[in-house]
């Protein structure tokens, strides 16, 4: 399917444009500053949704495509298109971008330089999922630092600034493994090429040790976003400082760079590398299941006990991309991807919800206030049923995935895992108790007013979509189907 107009990007500006907008807007005008923002986040938001409408789920071609030379000194183009595994990343991010957007709108400090910023970001993930030219995938990869570092530094809590400079270094380190490895590849592909698609065309012909030496800088760059432990130690920190929204973005979109830039590059362009590397990659992925879990359990901060159970979620996507003959494994991990983006995504933001109301997020100071809120409680309740995977949500499908396509690659490792769905039961159900049943003091919690017209907005369509996906999971199982067989057919090379 092609446009007479490069759609592509499109999705990617458009939210760029909007921050350059907001530039000539005057800095007290707060209201039209926030709706001039969600404009173009949901214009943006849209654009996906054609994407989606016109994609061809039969073909693993990339499509949408847009090519124009670049920088044509060092051989880079402005090379764009999209496939199944980037088409539900754009439809995640411009929602999640959306919303988080929206549920901004109670932030009064430096309005004006939040939103731009807040866009800027859009445009550089975005971007990251549709790039595929290694220039530029490293280009997008680097834009979202900036307005990430500010963000969190600027807005963020107490520790902000400590919190945004391990963010930044963090990441910055990863990034120089990435280039590195990017550049030997250059280097390497005769002719040189940085066109992604070329490349893994060529890389299994590339010498034994070269694979190996890329596929682990690329792993150690995109494991960082990921994060595979023991890398995750930036996370918590920067979880627990950021606004609620970037909270959001965090766990919903940059989480989830670090899965698709493997199983966009390093895996199926390297396949001597996932072959050697598949027992270490999945035992990192069983020891960050059960460490998240049993952390998460030990947590007395809602925000601190979300964050670290990321760092387990993840881990089943560690699992499953370590199983890499498996195309049901491979799809468990894009169905973990998308449905950690939902169920996480709107954990943070009724965290932030709830933190709004009481200024603080520790679970002991709570206790009995379903009954004050019952459409709140009602709310995360169905959520937190969500994270530990009960049946009928989208969490369930992609362990249950996850689970059958590694058995019989690692039957020890996943009997292990599975110890990971009782852990996460028993931290989830933990705070559940904790904090919605048992005695409401009223003299401390009385004030306490319910979610509202504008929250519930926010967190329906994550509600509607984890319920959808775990009931009727189909249509995305069909979207990625074709190029996830792709991708291990390359795999197997």
């Amino acid at each position: 399917m092609s446009y007479s107009y490069p759609i592509l990007t499109y999705t990617i500006f458009i939210p760029l444009l909007g921050a350059i907008v907001l530039l000539f807007l005057d800095k007290e005008k707060h209201n039209i500053i926030r709706w001039v923002s969600t404009f173009f986040a949901f214009i943006a938001f849209i654009l996906t949704i054609f994407i989606l409408r016109d994609f061809d789920w039969t073909t693993s071609q990339m499509q949408f495509m847009e090519s124009h030379t670049w920088i044509p000194t060092i051989g880079s183009n402005y090379l764009l298109g999209v496939d199944g595994i980037s088409v539900p990343m754009l439809l995640l991010t411009s929602l999640l971008s959306l919303i988080s957007i929206v549920i901004s709108f109670n932030i009064t400090k430096r309005v004006k330089e939040y939103f731009v910023f807040f866009l800027l970001l859009e445009c550089g993930m975005i971007g990251v999922f549709a790039a595929l030219d290694f220039f530029l995938f490293y280009v997008f990869w680097e834009i979202m630092l900036v307005p990430m570092y500010f963000l969190i530094g600027i807005w963020g809590g107490p520790r902000r600034e400590y919190a945004a400079i391990k963010f930044f270094l963090y990441t910055l380190f990863g990034s120089i493994f990435m280039l590195v490895a990017i550049l030997v590849l250059y280097f390497t592909s005769e002719p040189h090429t940085l066109n992604m698609l070329e490349m893994t065309q060529i890389g299994p012909s590339f010498p034994h040790n070269i694979q190996l030496f890329t596929f682990a800088f690329f792993f150690i760059a995109f494991a960082i976003k990921v994060p595979v432990w023991p890398f995750h130690t930036w996370l918590p920190d920067a979880h627990v400082e950021a606004p609620t929204a970037v909270s959001i973005i965090l766990a919903a979109v940059l989480l989830k760079m670090g899965t698709y830039g493997m199983l966009r590059i390093s895996w199926p362009m390297l396949p001597e590398g996932i072959r050697f590397f598949a027992i270490p990659i999945a035992i990192l992925g069983v020891i960050a299941i059960i460490y998240g879990a049993l952390v998460s359990m030990a947590q007395k901060d809602l925000k601190r006990l979300v964050a670290y159970s990321s760092v387990s979620h993840m881990g089943f996507c560690m699992l499953s991309l370590a199983a890499f003959t498996s195309v049901t494994a491979m799809a468990g991990c894009m169905f973990q991807m998308v449905s950690h983006g939902l169920i996480t995504g709107a954990l943070f933001l009724l965290v932030g919800v709830l933190y709004d109301r009481a200024h603080t997020r520790e679970i002991a100071a709570f206790g009995g206030i379903g009954k004050k809120l019952p459409v709140y409680t009602g709310i995360m309740a169905m959520f937190a049923m969500a994270s530990l995977g009960l049946p009928g949500m989208s969490g369930f499908i992609s362990e249950y995935m996850i689970f059958i396509g590694s058995f019989p690659s690692y039957p020890v490792i996943v009997g292990i895992a599975i110890l990971g769905v009782v852990l996460t039961a028993a931290y989830i159900l933990r705070m559940v108790q904790n904090i919605f049943l048992g005695e409401f003091d009223q003299a401390k919690w009385g004030h306490l007013t319910e979610i509202n017209v504008r929250e519930i907005l926010c967190v329906a369509p994550l509600a509607v979509l984890t319920l959808a996906i775990g009931i009727y999971p189909k249509p995305l199982s069909d979207l990625m189907r074709a190029t996830l067989e792709n991708i291990v057919t390359l795999m197997a090379r």
